[in-house]
C-alpha cells in the first residue's frame, strides 16, 4: 500500500512479474484485501503462488516513521516485518515510507551481531557489463571512518553472494586519487581500509572514474552516496527528456533495478523508490526474489561471526 502511486501501480507490477517468478516462489501481498481482490478479479489473475494478507492500516508517506510504526500495528509494514522476523517470509520488499522501513529493520529485525550500522547499497551497471556496488546511499548521513570499513565488508558479501562477483576490488569515493585527499573522515577511512588485510582495497576513486571498472565495491558516507545516486537519476532523466537513445545508458534508469537491499540486519529487506512505476515494482520483486534465494542476510551473518 506504500508508494506515491500505490496501490494500483504496485498491483500492476505484481501482475506483470508473475510470469517471471520461479515456480517455487510465493508472493504475499500485504494490504487492504478488498482493494487487492478487486484488482485480482478485474484482471482475472489466477495464480496459486499469490496470497493476500489483510492489513487494516497503512503508513502514509508523510507520517513520522517512529510514531507511525508504534501506532499502526496492523499496517502492512509492521505486519510484514513481523512475518519476516518470525520466519514466515524470506524477504520483504516495499516502495513505501523509507523511514518506516528502516525503523522496522532496526527495531524488529535488529542489526546482525558485529554490525554497528546497517546501510543501503545500489549496484550500478558498468559499460563493461560488470557492476559497481555503492554504499552507503542514504542511511548514515553522519558517519565514522570505522563504519566505512564495515560498509566495505557488507558490500563485498553482497557482490559475491548475490551478484556473483568473485574478484571484489574495493574503492573509496573521494575528491582525488591521492592517498591524502579528502576531509579528515575520508583520510582516516583510507588508512583503515588500507590496514584491513582481508579487503582488496585499491585506493581512492573519483566520481568521474566510478564507471570505468577499477572498483566493483565503492564506499562512502550516506550523504555523499545519496547525492551521487540522485545525480545519476537526474542525469538519466535529462537524457530521456532530450530523447538520447543508448543501450547502456538505459540501464541507469532506476526502474531497471527496482530496489536496493538493506545490508546488516537479521533479515532480507529491499527498499524501493517512492515514485516506483509498475516496471520498477516488477524489478523490485525480482531483485527481492534473487536476494532471498541467495540468503544474503545469512551470508552476512557468517561473514561477521
Amino acid at each position: 500500500m506504500g508508494g506515491d502511486y500505490a496501490p494500483l501501480t504496485t498491483l500492476e507490477g505484481v501482475r506483470n512479474v508473475l510470469s517471471s517468478l520461479h515456480q517455487e516462489s510465493s508472493l504475499l501481498l500485504l494490504g487492504n484485501q478488498s482493494v487487492i481482490h478487486e484488482f485480482i478479479n478485474e484482471h482475472s489473475i489466477s495464480d496459486e503462488r499469490l496470497a493476500v494478507v489483510h492489513c487494516s492500516q497503512n503508513i502514509a508517506m508523510n507520517e513520522n516513521a517512529i510514531k507511525a510504526f508504534q501506532q499502526k500495528p496492523d499496517s502492512s509494514l509492521v505486519k510484514g516485518f513481523g512475518m519476516l522476523a518470525q520466519g514466515q517470509a524470506n524477504v520483504l520488499a516495499s516502495a513505501g515510507h523509507s523511514g518506516a522501513v528502516m525503523v522496522g529493520a532496526m527495531q524488529l529485525l535488529k542489526p546482525i551481531a558485529g554490525v554497528t550500522r546497517p546501510c543501503v547499497a545500489t549496484a550500478f551497471p558498468l559499460p563493461n557489463g560488470d557492476k559497481n556496488v555503492l554504499l552507503d546511499v542514504g542511511i548514515n548521513i553522519d558517519c565514522k571512518p570505522e563504519l566505512m570499513v564495515q560498509f566495505a565488508h557488507l558490500g563485498v558479501v553482497y557482490a559475491q553472494s548475490v551478484l556473483g562477483i568473485k574478484d571484489t576490488r574495493v574503492g573509496l569515493l573521494n575528491t582525488g586519487t591521492e592517498k591524502g585527499k579528502g576531509n579528515q573522515l575520508y583520510q582516516r577511512a583510507h588508512e583503515l581500509l588500507e590496514q584491513d588485510g582481508s579487503l582488496n582495497f585499491i585506493g581512492n576513486i573519483e566520481a568521474r572514474d566510478f564507471f570505468d571498472g577499477q572498483a566493483n565495491v565503492t564506499v562512502c558516507d550516506g550523504f555523499t552516496g545519496n547525492i551521487f545516486l540522485k545525480h545519476t537519476e537526474g542525469f538519466y532523466g535529462l537524457l530521456e527528456e532530450r530523447k538520447v537513445q543508448d543501450d547502456y545508458l538505459s540501464l541507469l534508469n532506476y526502474e531497471q533495478y527496482g530496489g536496493t537491499p538493506v545490508l546488516g540486519v537479521n533479515g532480507n529487506v529491499v527498499l524501493g523508490h517512492g515514485v516506483s512505476s509498475a516496471k520498477a515494482i516488477t524489478n523490485m520483486i525480482l531483485a527481492a526474489e534473487k536476494i532471498a534465494q541467495a540468503d544474503l542476510a545469512g551470508h552476512i551473518k557468517k561473514a561477521f561471526q
